[in-house]
């Protein structure tokens, strides 16, 4: 079958990005002393900076700005974002009760901006697919050893969605024409490089496509200052259209590059220089 039926429904993981855009003239201190630490606690998300293993089942980050692009969805809320909290969990109370209360909590100090989604098992992946991409990936590390943290929304174009997933999935592999050459590298050899060294996470929209005013992926993106190069690169590798097609269907918000801090209240401390 065609249609979306034979697609995976179950939902593995929910989270959230909450982005703070702050006044010029706020009071950093009024912001530092907001409860959102005893709001984490009270829910049992566990702070994912120093992770043991990987990150605990309910999580909370910190993301201090460090600087952003436009993209070709217009965004302020998220391009001028000063910082950002993630949260996430397996069940969806925890996560929606952090955004309510986190929401009403800042509301009267800063902008708030929730870009939220869930992890679904993945669509495309094969044993193979999965032995290349995913069986060595990297796993979430401390954040003094993997400090950049890159958030990039995105949306696939009425085109796209209009496709079979079959030919959808066509799109994610490498292309050949009838002699055996290849013609584009698709979406996983245009990323080949970052699977080394980017700590990836995406949630998707719970809907199929997104609602007005939200993104179909929320792309996420850890790395060590070393590999920032990387990340651009293959970034720059998924953008080529004549390596990978697929991306003539995408429209990205913008690319918000932050720096994983410990606590809340670092948050609003100024970056050494």
């Amino acid at each position: 079958m065609l249609d979306n039926s034979v697609l995976a429904g179950e939902v593995l993981r929910h989270g959230a990005y909450l982005c703070l855009r702050r006044p010029h003239d706020i009071d950093v201190r009024a912001l530092a002393g907001v409860a959102i630490v005893a709001l984490a606690e009270k829910l049992g998300l566990e702070n994912e900076f120093e992770p043991a293993a990987g990150p605990p089942a309910r999580s909370i980050a910190f993301l201090r700005r460090h600087g952003a692009t436009p993209g070709a969805i217009a965004d302020d809320d998220l391009l001028h974002a000063d910082a950002v909290v993630h949260v996430a969990a397996p069940k969806a109370q925890p996560v929606e009760d952090f955004c309510g209360k986190a929401a009403r909590q800042l509301g009267h100090l800063v902008r708030v901006r929730i870009l939220s989604g869930v992890v679904r098992p993945r669509t495309y992946t094969g044993a193979a697919m999965n032995n290349f991409a995913y069986a060595h990936q990297v796993v979430q590390r401390s954040g003094k050893l993997m400090p950049n943290a890159f958030l990039v929304p995105m949306s696939k174009t009425a085109e796209w969605w209009k496709k079979n997933w079959m030919e959808r999935h066509t799109y994610f592999l490498p292309r050949y024409d009838d002699s055996g050459r290849m013609t584009s590298e698709g979406h996983a050899l245009a990323a080949e490089a970052g699977i080394a060294c980017l700590l990836r996470r995406t949630y998707k929209s719970v809907s199929e496509q997104a609602s007005q005013g939200e993104y179909d992926f929320i792309t996420y993106f850890e790395c060590a200052d070393a590999d920032i190069p990387v990340f651009q690169g293959v970034c720059a590798a998924l953008r080529d259209v004549r390596r990978n097609p697929e991306w003539r269907f995408v429209r990205e918000g913008p690319s918000w590059h932050g720096r994983r801090v410990a606590s809340w209240d670092a948050l609003f401390t100024p970056a050494a220089p």
